[in-house]
């Protein structure tokens, strides 16, 4: 079985996440995709942050709860870190053949990550392109440092296969939606 991870914070979920989920379904030929919503990001401030039952709920209006499914596992485990969820999560489907999905901002910044270099030996990786980042992500210090890693986009069906680390960057239109913009929105329409 292949299963895509989407970690974030879903504050709130919106239709950028379903099409990532869509495009990694389809070039990964994933059997399913997980929306997993973070108990609490440590690189995110917790003012303004929606509390989870309420961001788990967004995501699960978007999952279809058989292909796409959004999960609280990382909460059910105790896990607050990428690395240590990643490691958990093979430890507990060591079966399943997962694949990291990230935003290419997030490429960007991996390094401020807990653990970054076991994150990206953990299991390979789809990096999908986000407005004004994906740039600046090819040039960052964790897409230079794996640079033998990258694979070609063509090779996505063989992606869940690979040993990490290894990664693709998705060669798909990036979609606008922002859970930032999103709140921005909801905040500037409240009387």
């Amino acid at each position: 079985m292949r299963v895509g991870l989407l970690g974030g914070s879903f504050n709130p979920a919106h239709e950028g996440h379903l099409h990532v989920a869509r495009q990694a379904m389809i070039h990964l030929g994933l059997d399913q995709l997980w929306l997993m919503v973070s108990p609490g990001n440590p690189l995110k401030p917790k003012r303004g942050m929606a509390p989870f039952a309420s961001r788990l709920a967004t995501a699960q209006r978007l999952a279809d709860g058989r292909r796409i499914i959004a999960t609280g596992i990382e909460q059910l485990m105790g896990t607050r870190y990428t690395a240590d969820t990643m490691k958990e999560i093979t430890r507990r489907f060591p079966n399943v053949k997962f694949v990291w999905l990230m935003g290419a901002d997030n490429l960007r910044q991996l390094p401020r990550w807990g653990n970054w270099l076991r994150i990206i030996h953990a299991m390979p990786m789809l990096v999908v392109p986000r407005p004004g980042a994906t740039r600046g992500a090819l040039a960052s210090q964790a897409a230079a440092r794996f640079k033998k890693g990258r694979l070609p986009a063509r090779s996505g069906l063989c992606l869940a296969s690979a040993a990490a680390p290894s990664w693709i960057l998705l060669p798909v239109k990036e979609h606008p939606a922002s859970a930032t913009a999103l709140r921005n929105t909801i905040e500037g329409a409240l009387p």
